[in-house]
């Protein structure tokens, strides 16, 4: 489901994910107010599994439609797909259950695969943004003694998290199988009382265990 303002932008994406055979765009919408009423009438052909959602809409902001979708169809992802790089808007987003948050200027590949790995599990962050969002995480939130909470596998497998590997290259990089990786991930979203990889990197810098 695309919920995007903009036509042209939506005929663009419409476009890009049309040419992938494994991709299909179910709805799409102007206003999350329409896109949460489809929802209640159930008017909604097919729940999405991914929901790329713009973050400055009219009416209702994206932010505040993620956190009604977060409650309302907790099997379904979404990914902020938006102008925005502030800081506090990727905060925002990721405290709240988005599952991605890529820029509108990502290229058509990019969107592809940042779609592709949210729905294997997996969690994607623009990487023009995905720096300076854990820069502010470290400077700004309070550092508390945690050290222990994590096995020395798991604080490993946290910090490839945090530099954008997804599950298959963290796995290639430490020799390891992917199986075991899912294991560990699963693990550290537990300890950390999370639900995506962008929250527990978020987490771990609140909790210091993780630093820049």
């Amino acid at each position: 489901m695309i919920i995007e303002d903009h036509p042209e932008y939506r005929e663009i994406v419409g476009m890009t994910l049309g040419r992938e055979s494994d991709l299909e765009i179910v709805s799409e919408f102007g206003t999350a107010e329409r896109a949460l009423r489809s929802f209640n009438s159930m008017r909604v052909p097919v729940i999405p599994d991914i929901v790329l959602l713009d973050l400055n809409l009219p009416g209702m902001d994206g932010l505040k439609a993620l956190n009604i979708l977060s409650d309302e169809l907790p099997e379904t992802k979404v990914i902020m797909l938006t102008q925005s790089d502030d800081e506090s808007d990727v905060l925002k987003a990721i405290m709240l259950g988005a599952s991605g948050y890529l820029l509108k200027s990502s290229t058509a590949s990019q969107l592809v695969e940042g779609i592709r790995t949210v729905v294997s599990g997996g969690a994607s962050l623009d990487s023009n943004i995905a720096g300076y969002v854990l820069s502010m995480l470290k400077s700004k939130l309070p550092k508390e003694d945690f050290d222990n909470l994590l096995s020395a596998r798991e604080h490993e497998i946290l910090i490839l998290l945090a530099e954008g590997l997804v599950k298959k290259e963290i796995a290639n990089q430490l020799n390891i199988g992917v199986t075991t990786v899912v294991t560990h991930v699963s693990n550290i979203y537990i300890k950390l009382d999370v639900n995506n990889a962008p929250a527990a990197i978020a987490a771990a810098f609140h909790k210091g265990i993780l630093s820049v």
